[in-house]
């Protein structure tokens, strides 16, 4: 069933100022290592804390250091797992394997290293999409999840997606689109920034060139670009995890009042049946660097943590 959250606490959002935070170190509680997953593969892991375990998925123009603020707020009480996803950050960066499935049960294998079988979950853009594939595929083991500003392949009104002009990226990719980027790596993600933001003021210069120089290391933006040439796949995949029916855990739908808002639950709701939905306000999709208090808030809020 789809509800709206609209109380007291969207209100306290609406007031927030944005934090135009830089990107910074995880807490000394952090410890981070490489996961082997395959040949020649492994997963960046940052894990910290004790207690019920959340694990915390980015998406693109990120890595897992955009989860820092929440992170430090919810290893108080919390186990926290944050990964670079597969030819993201500072994990491996393979040529090809870059469904949301195949990223999931990358994930999925890395929580079984570390002796995880149930867990909350965090997702952002791309994160999203692994997050479902994850969900759909290991329901018993994800209590509840928390997605921000990202639709699904294939569900719901996906189809306006790739008509909208802001999508364009969704075909951008190969090997000539590669070198179009080589070398201008913070020119391509200063577009995402700053069409995609309530005020591009929001994502700071430090912000800006920490990424693009993680973005600048040998076969990240292969990776990343060919992370939306499998959104058709994805879509495939998608629809397969919809015939077995809507997940059924508890979701929280987080939008950025400038970008998916309160329709984000919407879309979710075509694949989830108790979906919550929560708009910050004075935010475009960059939820984390432009709003970091109100976000926070709202997920933790949601996950009953932080109190």
């Amino acid at each position: 069933m789809l509800r709206f959250v609209l109380a007291a606490t969207a209100v306290a959002m609406m007031l927030a100022s944005p934090a135009a935070a830089a990107v910074k170190p995880f807490p000394a509680q952090f410890q981070a290592r490489d996961i082997k997953t395959g040949d020649g593969l492994f997963l960046h892991v940052r894990t910290g804390g004790s207690g019920p375990v959340v694990v915390m998925l980015h998406g693109f123009g990120d890595s897992g250091d955009m989860w820092e603020p929440l992170a430090s707020v919810m290893v108080k009480d919390h186990t926290v797992i944050v990964p670079d996803l597969r030819g993201f950050g500072l994990s491996a960066h393979p040529q090809q394997g870059f469904t949301k499935k195949a990223e999931a049960e990358e994930i999925a294998l890395v929580l079984k290293v570390l002796g995880v079988t149930r867990f909350d979950l965090v997702t952002h853009d791309i994160g999203n999409m692994v997050g479902y594939a994850l969900a759909a595929e290991h329901p018993d083991q994800v209590r509840r999840w928390v997605a921000m500003d990202a639709p699904l392949p294939g569900v719901g009104h996906w189809d306006d997606q790739l008509k909208n002009p802001k999508t364009w990226h969704f075909n951008f990719h190969g090997p000539d689109e590669e070198r179009l980027v080589a070398g201008r790596e913070r020119i391509f993600l200063d577009r995402f920034y700053n069409e995609l933001s309530a005020n591009p003021a929001g994502i700071d210069e430090q912000t800006r060139q920490h990424y693009a120089a993680l973005y600048a290391r040998p076969l990240a933006m292969h990776d990343a670009l060919e992370t939306f040439a499998a959104f058709p796949q994805d879509a495939r995949d998608n629809q397969v995890f919809l015939a077995k029916g809507k997940l059924t855990m508890p979701v929280l739908a987080i939008g950025g009042d400038h970008s998916y808002g309160l329709n984000l639950a919407t879309e979710l709701g075509f694949a989830a049946k108790d979906v919550k939905a929560v708009s910050i306000a004075n935010s475009g999709h960059w939820l984390m660097e432009e709003q970091t208090a109100a976000t926070v808030a709202a997920i933790t809020g949601f996950l009953g943590t932080g109190r």
